[in-house]
């Protein structure tokens, strides 16, 4: 045990200290704060800049003067009512004293609006949010000279309410969050993971990996390699996940928020089960790529010896987050406990209030026995193929590595 700790420790001085991890991490945290901030930034170039100038001309007194309501409607234009003919309009416009019009006229039993503009190549038609603004006041103008009494009113304009409902109360919570957690997830077991493999063979190469397995058992290396990596992930994983919460927490607005994320849903429960599902998750594919990493001596070829983990990997993902679309389905339930998925579905599950204790108790065991069996093969492997210097080994080399050390 002592060994296994002193390996930790020397694991995780080495990943701390490098510069590429130090960069990085600072790169990912800057764009967090950056990309929370994306609404306060576009909103302070909007607040700066006006919009395009727009005259509403009613020579008619169409609307007896209610036109000027449209300034507070929001609209996105710098509006100004006046009064001028289409010459005078024209040249204004030919001028950029304003760069739109609307000529309001009463014809009969008719109202005309004339939406005149520069060059109507982009435009086929009369902005949908102006037709809205002009008729609602209209239509607002025209009741109240009717004398309405409040009951009349409101049997003319109903207040409606729009809710979306469901059949089964056991579905719940906010499914672009948890896709979204499901995604960190991902990325951060399959990088930690994959720094296991990438620090094997960078010592292969440098030849510490001789006076490593002089000094202390294989089985000691990897246990205590997977353990320092993984709990420099872990803590990258927090810094990242905490910086998230609270720069959209100060930055974002609360309407903005909640529609996004459903902060209700993130409780303790679920950020210790997340965490376990990250452990157990990092070990599974962690354990597998120390044996790949141990099978090359280049730091070149291990992109190539990770593929079948990485497509493993990549696999048991969207396997997961195809079936979020369809939570109740069976396939999904098989995605919460088959091995290589359920650390990036079952938290999902959770969220969603989909899996009771046993359900998690069942994919936790099950996730606990795979790591058990993958950690036996893989130090047995490990063991003969660490001081192999000659070329990548193949599967059929692999195979007889694992009988040799059998026997």
């Amino acid at each position: 045990m002592k060994d296994i700790i002193t390996v930790m420790k020397f694991t995780i001085k080495d990943m701390v200290r490098r510069k590429s991890f130090i960069i990085s991490t600072l790169i990912i945290l800057i764009l967090i704060v950056l990309g929370f901030n994306v609404p306060n930034i576009i909103k302070s170039f909007s607040d700066e800049s006006t919009g395009d100038k727009l005259l509403i001309v009613d020579n008619d007194n169409v609307f007896e003067g209610n036109l000027e309501l449209l300034k507070q409607a929001n609209l996105g234009y710098e509006i100004e009512i006046g009064s001028a003919n289409f010459d005078e309009i024209k040249g204004k416009i030919e001028n950029n004293d304003i760069d739109e019009a609307i000529i309001i006229e009463k014809q009969d039993n008719n109202i005309k609006v004339r939406y005149i503009i520069e060059n109507a190549t982009m435009i086929d038609e009369v902005p949908e949010n102006i037709v809205n603004s002009i008729s609602s006041i209209y239509s607002n103008m025209q009741i109240s000279k009717l004398g309405l009494t409040e009951e009349q009113l409101q049997a003319i304009r109903p207040n409606f309410e729009f809710n979306l409902e469901q059949i089964s109360e056991e579905v719940h919570g906010n499914v672009f969050a948890m896709m979204l957690m499901s995604i960190v997830l991902f990325y951060a077991i399959y990088f930690c993971a994959y720094q296991v493999s990438s620090s094997i063979t960078t010592e292969k190469t440098s030849k510490i990996m001789e006076t490593l397995v002089t000094s202390t058992s294989p089985t000691t290396i990897v246990l205590g390699k997977t353990l320092g990596i993984g709990i420099v992930g872990l803590l990258q994983m927090i810094l990242i996940v905490g910086t998230a919460l609270i720069s959209a927490k100060v930055f974002l607005d609360t309407e903005l928020l909640n529609a996004v994320l459903d902060m209700s849903n993130i409780t303790a429960y679920l950020g210790i089960i997340t965490i376990i599902y990250f452990i157990l998750g990092y070990f599974t594919y962690a354990l597998l790529y120390a044996l790949t990493g141990s099978t090359v001596s280049k730091p070149e070829d291990v992109q190539s010896a990770n593929s079948p983990v990485a497509i493993l990997a990549v696999i048991g993902f969207y396997l997961s987050y195809f079936t979020m679309m369809n939570p109740t389905s069976e396939l999904n339930i098989f995605a919460s406990l088959f091995p290589i998925s359920s650390p990036f579905c079952m938290p999902f599950r959770i969220m969603m209030g989909l899996a009771s204790g046993t359900d998690v108790a069942i994919s936790i065991a099950i996730l606990i026995v795979s790591i058990l069996v993958i950690a036996k093969v893989a130090i047995k492997i490990y063991s003969n193929a660490i001081l192999n210097y000659g070329t990548k080994m193949s599967f059929k080399d692999i195979i007889n590595v694992y009988k040799d050390k059998q026997n």
